[in-house]
């Protein structure tokens, strides 16, 4: 079963390690988190991870981002079709904490992911087939 998250926070994989640039440990420690957080429920097979830079507008996004955006697509797959569904990401991924100031565009009001806030959401998630 194949899943695509995408975020406006940046969690782009850079394999940095504390002593390096601190941005980059700090989009490594985005990174990481998005990993972790999904691997609370399975184990993952990670595809991809590419950075965008386009309108935003037709994706499930908070109102207050819009427009044209720099945002991460995040495609992976699990093993077992019952062992990860929509509903549990969305549930397992809000409030959990992040690090702004990266290479994100959009105005983060809070250093935390949110998937269902009607403003604020910056995390959505899809199954791709």
């Amino acid at each position: 079963m194949r899943f695509k998250l995408t975020t406006v926070v940046d969690i782009t994989e850079t394999n940095a390690r504390r002593g390096d640039d601190k941005r980059l440990v700090n989009q490594q420690a985005n990174y990481y988190t998005m990993l972790q957080t999904i691997g609370l429920r399975v184990n993952i097979d990670p595809i991809s991870c590419v950075a965008q830079l386009g309108s935003i507008d037709k994706l499930s996004f908070g109102t207050a981002i819009k427009g044209k955006q720099r945002y991460w697509e995040f495609m992976f797959e699990v093993e077992y079709e019952d062992a990860l569904s929509l509903d549990m990401l969305v549930s397992d991924f809000d409030l959990v904490p992040i690090i702004t100031g990266l290479d994100e565009t959009a105005k983060i009001t809070n250093n935390v992911f949110r998937t269902g806030h009607p403003n604020d959401t910056n995390i959505v998630f899809e199954i791709v087939e």
